[in-house]
């Protein structure tokens, strides 16, 4: 059931998680019948070298067995007949290990080289001995093995009738060993075959095993994006700090230009700035805090509908008010300034 709810796609987070365990679309077979076809058809490309070479190694034997002299094995002096076994196995690694690399890449999984105790649980080894994964390996290794065999009893029925003529002559030997290529060729070509098979099926296999529920998605979403109650309420507690700083700032406005209920603009400005700068604004409910915190710290509030809505749709906060309005926002402030002048000299008559 678990599976069938299974429907989605992998996302590439959930893959790179698999990755770093060390799950990939990987087959074994492959890397070995890669290996395996190269070192055929190194020595089969090598086989006229080698066999003169080892002629010549057996009559070195020979002399040396004959000589009570020789300490040293005659082979000692014959290493260049190892060339190209060592050239053969050079290539034949290096196509193996292109091939597992070509698989999934390099990948490194600290957390696969970890100590597993319950691999070596008796009854746990049972059970995969006998388990259906089991099965199925034993199946898929039948497979191969019985077409190799196959191929075996075609060649010997085959060349059957020529054994008789063969047995007394000179040319056994290179019968025999031109057999055994085309054997090792054929044999490594059908392993090549059903190991490219194997890997179409361990990829199909991976990716379903990566498939994921609707429920999965969701879980994912909430640990990379986080939780979206939490994120909600990260944003509003971010908006009433800035409500917080805003109203703050009104405290050194110059003006609050309002509409009279449903806006409210504070406006700062002194002679050493260009331009008035909109410190708050707001609307409705912040509008009236606005208010409320200016008529607090005894800064005007001037009632300008057509400006309060100009300066509320056309200036964010920070920013200086737009040079059409110069006029009208000079105008204001002169008149409180004129109010102010006048406030104090009859404060000071008095």
């Amino acid at each position: 059931m678990a599976d069938q709810n299974k429907t989605e796609k992998a996302t590439p987070r959930r893959r790179q998680k698999a990755r770093e365990k060390g799950q990939i679309a990987r087959s074994r077979d492959l890397i070995a019948s890669l290996g395996t076809v190269v070192a055929v058809g190194c020595l089969a490309w090598q086989l006229q070298s080698f066999a003169a070479e080892w002629r010549t190694l057996f009559r070195h034997e020979v002399g040396a067995a004959m000589r009570p002299d020789q300490l040293l094995p005659a082979w000692r002096n014959d290493l260049q007949i190892f060339r190209g076994i060592a050239l053969a196995a050079g290539i034949s690694w290096i196509a193996a290990t292109v091939g597992g690399v070509a698989q999934g890449g390099l990948v490194f999984a600290p957390s696969a080289l970890a100590i597993n105790w319950g691999r070596l649980n008796p009854a746990s080894r049972a059970e995969q001995l006998f388990s259906i994964q089991a099965l199925s390996r034993m199946v898929k290794s039948l497979v191969p093995t019985s077409a190799i065999i196959l191929l075996v009893f075609n060649l010997l029925s085959r060349d059957w009738s020529q054994f008789p003529q063969l047995m007394h002559s000179r040319g056994l030997l290179s019968f025999t060993i031109s057999r055994l290529l085309e054997l090792a060729w054929k044999s490594s070509l059908v392993l090549l075959v059903w190991s490219a098979a194997d890997y179409l099926f361990e990829r199909w296999h991976h990716e379903r095993e990566l498939r994921m529920s609707r429920q999965d998605l969701m879980d994912e979403f909430k640990e990379t994006e986080g939780n979206p109650a939490v994120k909600l309420r990260i944003r509003r507690l971010q908006r009433q700090v800035r409500r917080r700083r805003m109203l703050k700032d009104v405290e050194r406005s110059a003006v609050v230009i309002t509409n009279p209920t449903e806006f409210a603009i504070a406006l700062e400005f002194n002679l050493q700035m260009e331009a008035p700068v909109v410190v708050a604004k707001g609307r409705s409910l912040l509008a009236a805090q606005i208010r409320e915190v200016a008529l607090w710290h005894g800064i005007p509030l001037v009632e300008n509908p057509p400006l309060a809505r100009a300066l509320y749709r056309s200036v964010e906060i920070g920013q200086t008010i737009p040079a059409k309005l110069y006029t009208v926002v000079a105008e204001i402030l002169a008149a409180i300034w004129r109010a102010q002048e006048r406030a104090q000299s009859t404060a000071g008559g008095r």
